[in-house]
């Protein structure tokens, strides 16, 4: 009985579908002359996750066509990465008004700066790399060197904040700013491709919440040893980015990743009843119930993304889909 029952539900389902409305699967046609921009269009009628991409950069396109501010949420592997200059290119171009990133994303823009990493391999040995004084970041190596470099950098970053507001705390959005504007200054610097020197320059708040929880924390231990005024208030970038959101009619955000980044972002437009447009890009699954793996119909339920919101969420590695995101909708 359930086989000839379930025949029945199908054969029901066939002869009341109407597709004809739907596109039609079909991918680029590589037999005529090659054209980016009918290349990437195709990806909305390729199916599978090249369909949710297609989407993605039309949701995009229309942010930017509806002129709506856009928070750009990253965790810190996509500074690790290439997508660095990505993120730079959007900043000095003013393509986005909020940054947040992790405590990560931050240092490593700065290092960078300075000193490039390196493509390495996923499946090195973790003990030769620790004995040769290289640290991996999936298949990117970083040495030592560079952290120890980063060192000086952000005690002078301290100081000049501490000089410019003794006995006042500091926020994470003024110590980015103070990173920005120090990379611009230093010598042997290169602030081309660092997105808090364009951030500073064009006063797009970077907002990164869990400042300490990396090496500018630790550093921050020592130096407060020696520098008891050092008080960094996440509480006054709460208000910030609590109050800018709601003096919006309307904002969009792209979530690169997950981790407190995304979360931010998205907690702060509770308070005007969530996103109007919102595009996800992550590998992660909502199966384990995680904020990072959560999708947007989940938000909803939290009045981070409002219901009738355009939307969609991209199961993919951010490297890979996002630059096709930028060269779809912000070129």
């Amino acid at each position: 009985m359930a086989g000839k029952h379930d025949k029945k539900l199908h054969y029901h389902i066939k002869k009341n579908a109407d597709l004809s409305k739907l596109p039609k699967i079909e991918g680029y046609n590589f037999n005529k002359n090659f054209d980016f921009k009918e290349f990437l269009k195709s990806f909305s009628t390729s199916g599978i996750q090249a369909a949710n991409l297609g989407t993605a950069i039309e949701i995009t396109k229309t942010m930017i066509r509806e002129k709506t501010p856009i928070f750009l949420s990253f965790t810190s592997n996509m500074i690790s990465s290439g997508m660095r200059e990505i993120i730079a290119f959007l900043a000095k171009e003013k393509k986005v008004a909020i940054l947040c990133t992790s405590a990560g994303g931050v240092e490593e823009d700065a290092i960078k700066a300075h000193m490039p990493f390196h493509v390495g391999d996923f499946e090195a040995p973790g003990s030769r790399l620790f004995e040769s004084g290289v640290g991996r970041i999936g298949n990117i190596y970083v040495t030592n060197e560079h952290y120890s470099y980063f060192e000086g950098f952000i005690r002078e970053v301290f100081d000049a904040l501490l000089k410019e507001n003794p006995k006042q705390p500091i926020t994470p959005t003024q110590i980015c700013s103070m990173m920005g504007k120090l990379i611009g200054e230093k010598d042997g610097y290169n602030e081309q491709n660092s997105y808090l020197y364009w951030a500073y320059k064009n006063s797009i708040p970077v907002f990164c919440p869990g400042i300490v929880d990396g090496a500018i924390g630790d550093i921050a231990y020592y130096y407060k040893k020696s520098n008891p005024n050092l008080v960094i208030d996440v509480v006054s970038d709460h208000v910030k980015i609590i109050d800018y959101t709601m003096n919006c009619e309307k904002t969009a955000a792209i979530a690169l990743g997950g981790g407190i980044a995304k979360h931010y972002i998205l907690n702060a437009n509770i308070f005007k009843d969530g996103l109007d447009y919102a595009v996800y890009i992550s590998t992660a699954m909502p199966y384990d119930a995680s904020d990072s793996g959560g999708n947007q119909e989940e938000a909803i339920t939290w009045a981070k993304v409002k219901p009738n919101a355009l939307r969609v969420k991209v199961y993919c590695d951010a490297s890979i889909a996002f630059p096709l995101l930028v060269a779809g909708s912000f070129i």
